[in-house]
């Protein structure tokens, strides 16, 4: 059976009775088992191009569900419910219900990029499971995930000051992710830093974390980078019909 058939029929969607005669013949147990009816009641046809508006997503419609990405996918083979290749056949036929069943396991893709290379088309499974994960959090289907809320802390960075500082990342990732700042490792890791490191460079390491210095000249490109991700934001919500403040 193909593998976007099979995964169309839940366990919950079978029924099977353990105690039933017919006509005087007991077909109790598998020989009474069938399958629900089941009706697809929020086709959504935008579905493909909404993903495909999303970074990552640009190359779906390429996808002949040869299986590649999910027989390479390095979380298939510990999980099988995890599965692009379905994923992506649900998206393409705009079947979004389905596709929300498993909104809790699309986001567990590790980037391996097994599924990339083995892609004879050139889809970029890799890219399609994460515009899918970041398509759920702006549909409010699931909450930002921790990686999501490092990627805006560390975007804001490079866009606002032209450099990073690794400090400031740490802390606002802990503040805006509700962890203690006070872990152990991390308690850890600063005293072999302070034991490690020179007066001269901790020094340094402090000053920029408490007043994040600039890139000299930066103004003009950090206006420009804001402008394009203005744009591709306003590109995002027009493509799934979301109001811009949203």
């Amino acid at each position: 059976m193909p593998i976007h058939e099979k995964s169309l029929i839940r366990p919950e969607n079978l029924s099977t009775h353990d105690n039933l005669v017919i006509d005087g013949v007991d077909v109790s147990g598998d020989f009474s088992t069938f399958i629900r009816s089941r009706v697809v009641t929020d086709y959504n046809e935008n579905l493909q191009d909404e993903i495909a508006a999303m970074p990552g997503g640009e190359y779906i419609h390429r996808c002949w569900q040869c299986g590649s990405c999910t027989n390479s996918c390095t979380v298939n083979a510990e999980n099988p419910d995890f599965n692009p290749r379905y994923w992506i056949y649900l998206i393409r036929m705009g079947m979004e219900s389905e596709l929300l069943r498993d909104k809790d396991i699309i986001w567990q893709c590790v980037s391996c990029n097994k599924c990339t290379s083995a892609c004879p088309r050139d889809v970029v499974p890799e890219g399609v499971m994460k515009a899918t994960a970041h398509w759920l959090e702006m549909k409010g289907h699931t909450p930002k995930s921790n990686s999501l809320i490092f990627d805006e802390i560390f975007t804001d960075q490079v866009v606002e000051y032209g450099r990073i500082e690794d400090g400031r990342v740490l802390m606002e990732f802990m503040k805006k992710t509700d962890q203690p700042l006070l872990q152990d490792w991390l308690v850890d890791l600063v005293k072999k830093l302070v034991s490690g490191l020179p007066l001269k460079a901790l020094s340094k390491m402090g000053w920029s974390t408490l007043f994040h210095p600039k890139t000299s000249d930066w103004s003009k490109a950090r206006d420009a980078l804001r402008e394009h991700i203005a744009e591709e934001k306003a590109k995002q919500h027009e493509a799934l019909g979301m109001d811009p403040a949203e």
